[in-house]
């Protein structure tokens, strides 16, 4: 099987359509009461288990290109990590806005204090710094770092996972899926997770 650029177009704007499907579901589970009367930490849920599964679809993309030979699947690799950016984007700003209600003092507090959203910044942190230097410009001004500097989006993995696990006030079968399915996409890139700054 082989995928030209016309195939490769159409794949890049499933992907966009498929991404912002539960976004746009959004307004229609709110009016079924599909949520509760405080909504606000499923929310945030809702969007952080999202910008995880797109994480973990980012990494399965390469090794899927190389099990089936379609190495240009790799170049739908930055729409899915930029997707992956928006919903933790989206995560971090309900956070702010619905939860903390913009207390500042409070915000402040609860990084330094709470480990789980400590994990959970650092992690954002990482991904706008890669959602930020994703263009080819960047890739051309920053050479053999850019690699270097991607690669961090392996450790950034676990890391994710445990702020879910450790976010999660009941049951533990949901955060250890993900953390076992992270764990084993990381088993396939294990050369990229032990040089992560090379």
């Amino acid at each position: 099987m082989r995928i030209d650029a016309s195939a490769l177009r159409r794949l890049r704007v499933l992907v966009h359509g498929l991404a912002v499907l539960p976004l746009l579901w959004l307004p229609w589970g709110f009016a079924a009461g599909h949520f509760s009367a405080d909504p606000v930490p499923e929310l945030l849920h809702y969007l952080g288990i999202w910008a995880l599964r797109l994480l973990l679809l980012t990494l399965c993309i390469s090794p899927l290109a190389k099990r089936f030979r379609l190495g240009p699947l790799v170049r739908l690799r930055r729409a899915v990590g930029l997707w992956c950016f928006a919903y933790a984007s989206l995560h971090l700003l309900a956070w702010v806005l619905l939860d903390l209600q913009l207390a500042w003092g409070l915000i402040g507090e609860e990084i330094v204090k709470r480990g789980f959203i400590t994990l959970g910044m650092a992690a954002w942190g990482v991904l706008l710094l890669l959602a930020i230097t994703s263009t080819q410009g960047w890739q051309r001004r920053l050479g053999a770092h850019w690699q270097r500097l991607h690669n961090w989006i392996y450790p950034t993995v676990p890391v994710v996972c445990v702020h879910f696990w450790w976010s999660v006030k009941s049951g533990w079968i949901e955060p250890l899926a993900y953390l076992l399915a992270g764990l084993f996409l990381l088993l396939l890139r294990r050369d990229k997770l032990t040089r992560p700054w090379r």
